[in-house]
């Protein structure tokens, strides 16, 4: 008899798991082409110094040029550009001109400030980052040009890589193998409304069995990725190009077959296999950018599969006629974002970013003046560590401190190898290209980046005719992972995991509302409104899985922090289980006019469990209107 093997611990198995997929062969071009081209050219116009600072730019919004739309990665490797900017600049000023103790102070409000917008969202989320760091290089890197420079150096690197992201065509499969011409401008959006078609038929594969719950949660993701990328910023309000329209039309056509399919799931019982079919051949035609075609038409022997069968004739209806739909935006999330800065979330973050980066940088202008640095004279190295430390959507704290510290001494040797024999600049640049071409496929785990953009900074430094600092920066770095690891365990002014309590509050706010429209007073607000139910359903959802992201986040911490996520996780299922139960009333109420007793009962239930769930995490939840 073999004994089991023990479990890790989350946090360490959170730091030894990577993402898998294949090569993103275009943004490995991209980033080729990104920084090292254009410190190339600063070098040869003797002017290496800016081309740093618009290298680092690149590096950056190399670091942001994740896969999903053109329009959606303006947004995504823009703004946080111009907080980059605005960073170095306010450094520069600064560092320049206050003395050590008002510069620290300065820096220490604004990482109060950059945290709190932080946790707001990724992109809010990498401003704040771009921010801090950008100061903190501002600061702490004495170099010849002024701080406006700086800045438009720092937004041109940026805008580079983002104009190579816009003109660049993504690899589209549908090209290859229908024959047809697509618009390469929106292969993003292509392939996030297909992956949509693609997630209700692994739905409705897998009603019925124990795999039913996590194909649901792929279905949410990518709903959400698909109306992100939908509803990015855009020069007008409605779609300008009939390509944009007919996607638009898609997207709307797959909300009715998603609340179908995940009514099918809720009831427990498998469906017909030529289900599926359906909406994969949506899918391929959304890939291919080809008409729909025959679709095969499912039983419709309950009202789930016959409100499937409907969904998918309108679909068939909608690939055809090609005219736009309503993206269901999310209404009001700009005074959400701002609640947030301003709540629990925001204070909570806010003050540990404040924290991890006014110290790491006290400690580095203190060894800054001891002369520890010896002949070096930056130390943005350390401040600057800590920021991306106390980030927490890059995994929980002590998995990702074990990553940074990983990725840094492996970085720092590896450049010290490489300094050693390559010729100067020639080989630093090479160096700087290369690493810029891994930084997408390093972004799979936090220390294989933090290695790749180790090696980069260190190009780049020893490029503006700085010495070789690796043992330096291995010391650093350590320093600000013990900064960042006491300062997350510091108590703080409330109560521990107000920011899940906040998320789980948001998230029964949106099942309550989802449920009041449906069930309404009388029991006919699902027949009154169908584009307000399906915009509902949406917010419900993604505010779910926002929530059970944090607590998956706060569940693998180290067991001091951890504990304050117990029982949440248990609050979430059910939430989610509500919301189902509502849809299955959604489309019963749709086929009959009425809900059925059975999953009345349900919600019933649910609610009771919610009520004794109550007190662990204070969550404020409406008495539910079960009235039909």
């Amino acid at each position: 008899m073999t004994r089991p093997r023990p479990a890790l611990p989350p946090w360490l198995a959170h730091a030894l798991r990577a993402q898998r997929g294949p090569v993103p062969w275009s943004a490995v071009a991209r980033g080729a082409l990104g920084g090292g081209p254009l410190l190339l050219a600063a070098v040869l116009a003797g002017r290496p110094t800016l081309g740093v600072v618009v290298a680092i730019g690149a590096m950056f919004a190399g670091i942001n040029d994740r896969p999903g739309s053109r329009r959606a990665s303006v947004g995504r490797i823009g703004g946080p550009a111009f907080a980059g900017a605005a960073g170095l600049a306010l450094g520069t000023c600064t560092g320049d001109h206050l003395p050590a103790v008002p510069l620290t102070l300065l820096l220490t409000a604004l990482g109060l400030v950059a945290g709190a917008v932080s946790a707001s969202g990724p992109v809010g989320s990498s401003a704040g980052t771009q921010l801090l760091v950008g100061a903190a290089v501002g600061a702490g890197m004495p170099l010849p040009e002024p701080g406006w420079q700086r800045a438009l150096a720092f937004l041109a690197g940026a805008g580079w890589l983002l104009l190579l992201r816009l003109v660049m065509p993504g690899t589209s499969a549908g090209n290859l193998r229908s024959g047809f011409r697509l618009d390469f401008r929106f292969d993003g959006e292509r392939a996030a409304v297909a992956g949509v078609y693609d997630a209700v038929a692994g739905l409705l594969d897998a009603a019925g069995t124990d795999t039913a719950t996590a194909r649901r949660a792929a279905l949410t993701a990518a709903l959400d990725q698909a109306q992100d990328a939908l509803a990015g910023p855009r020069l007008r309000r409605y779609a300008s190009s009939a390509t944009e329209r007919r996607l638009h039309a898609r997207y709307a056509a797959a909300l009715p077959l998603a609340e179908a399919a995940t009514a099918l799931a809720w009831a427990g019982e498998p469906v017909p296999p030529r289900a599926g079919e359906g909406p994969r051949r949506l899918a391929a035609a959304v890939r291919d950018g080809t008409p729909a075609g025959p679709l095969p038409a499912p039983s419709r022997t309950v009202p789930a599969l016959r409100a499937l069968d409907d969904a998918l004739l309108r679909a068939a209806e909608a690939f055809d006629r090609g005219e736009g739909g309503d993206l269901h935006s999310r209404k009001g999330f700009r005074a959400a974002r701002l609640r947030t800065v301003l709540g629990a979330r925001g204070r909570e973050y806010g003050l540990r970013v404040a924290l991890s980066f006014g110290v790491s940088a006290a400690l580095a202008q203190a060894l800054h003046h001891a002369r520890w640095y010896g002949q070096h004279e930056h130390w943005y190295w350390l401040p600057a560590t800590a920021v991306f430390l106390v980030k927490p959507d890059l995994g929980p704290l002590a998995s990702r401190v074990l990553s940074r510290a990983a990725g840094t001494v492996l970085g720092a040797l590896l450049f010290a190898g490489f300094a050693a024999v390559l010729p100067r600049p020639a080989g630093l640049v090479a160096l700087v290209v290369v690493s810029g071409a891994l930084l997408p496929v390093a972004a799979r785990h936090f220390a294989a980046q933090t290695a790749v953009v180790t090696v980069l900074v260190l190009a780049l430094v020893m490029a503006g005719g700085e010495p070789q600092a690796s043992v330096a920066r291995i010391g650093e770095t350590l320093l600000a992972c013990a900064v960042v690891l006491v300062v997350g365990h510091l108590p703080m002014p409330g109560q521990r995991g107000a920011a899940i309590r906040a998320r789980l509050a948001e998230a029964g706010a949106a099942a309550q509302a989802y449920l009041d429209h449906v069930l309404g007073a009388s029991g006919e607000g699902a027949a009154r409104d169908r584009e307000a139910r399906w915009a509902l359903r949406r917010e419900a959802y993604r505010t779910l899985a926002e929530a059970r992201t944090a607590i998956a986040l706060a569940s693998a911490e180290l067991p001091a922090l951890a504990r304050h996520a117990d029982g949440t996780d248990e609050i979430a299922a059910t939430l989610e289980l509500l919301v189902d139960t509502t849809t299955a009333c959604a489309v019963h109420l749709d086929d009959t006019g009425r809900v059925d007793p059975r999953q009345l009962a349900r919600l019933a239930g649910l609610r009771e469990e919610l009520a004794r769930r109550h007190g662990p995490v204070r969550l404020h939840l409406p008495d539910l209107r079960l009235t039909g």
